[in-house]
């Protein structure tokens, strides 16, 4: 299984999309750079699915370009026009060669969804690895309407409590992908909303 960040080259604010290749190719969350579609054509003919961490403008803005280029099942949590697979907690998606389950990770976005699997968490924007804010352990913000860090907080624990520890790879939807002891950069980001640490000034 490899995987592809085909935004690397963006100029536009956009969240990191993941180009999923192996026995299923799958993309995670569409971005908002301009032509995602064609970067992801540099890498495979066939899209099998784009599965969305959650709804906010820079991971869905070119979502339905990807879709009208490949013939691609939507997975989603929450109701999207072009969702063909509703994706709720428990339930299970293969992406690449690997099967992940999906964990409800509300507080940035209510519809957040993070998926994992033995070795993999694709971790949306609930927990980063570094984002600007903080290295080695940040969360996504709860600043805004709606967001809720209290929620956030319940979201990182219940996603511990469902992360196998042999998981070593973290994609998450900002800053650097992370191999090594992702559960520490879990904890870390964690410990820093537990201790109310402003995201930003």
């Amino acid at each position: 299984m490899e995987v592809h960040t085909v935004t690397a080259d963006a100029e536009t604010f956009t969240c990191n999309a993941y180009l999923v290749t192996g026995e299923r190719t799958v993309l995670v969350d569409a971005g908002a750079m301009d032509g995602v579609e064609n970067v992801i054509a540099e890498y495979t003919d066939d899209l099998d699915a784009v599965v969305l961490t959650h709804q906010h403008g820079d991971h869905v803005e070119q979502l339905d370009a990807v879709l009208d280029a490949f013939d691609a099942d939507l997975y989603a949590c929450a109701e999207h026009p072009r969702r063909t697979k509703a994706l709720d907690d428990g339930d299970e998606v293969q992406i690449g060669d690997e099967r992940f389950e999906a964990v409800l990770t509300p507080g940035h976005a209510d519809d957040h969804l993070s998926v994992v699997s033995e070795t993999t968490l694709f971790s949306g924007d609930v927990v980063v690895h570094d984002d600007g804010a903080f290295d080695y352990g940040s969360f996504g913000r709860t600043d805004m309407a709606g967001q809720s860090r209290e929620t956030l907080i319940d979201s990182i624990e219940r996603l511990l409590d469902r992360m196998p520890a042999s998981v070593e790879h973290m994609y998450a939807g900002h800053g650097a992908e992370f191999h090594g002891d992702v559960r520490d950069v879990v904890e870390t980001a964690l410990g820093r909303a537990e201790r109310r640490e402003p995201k930003y000034d």
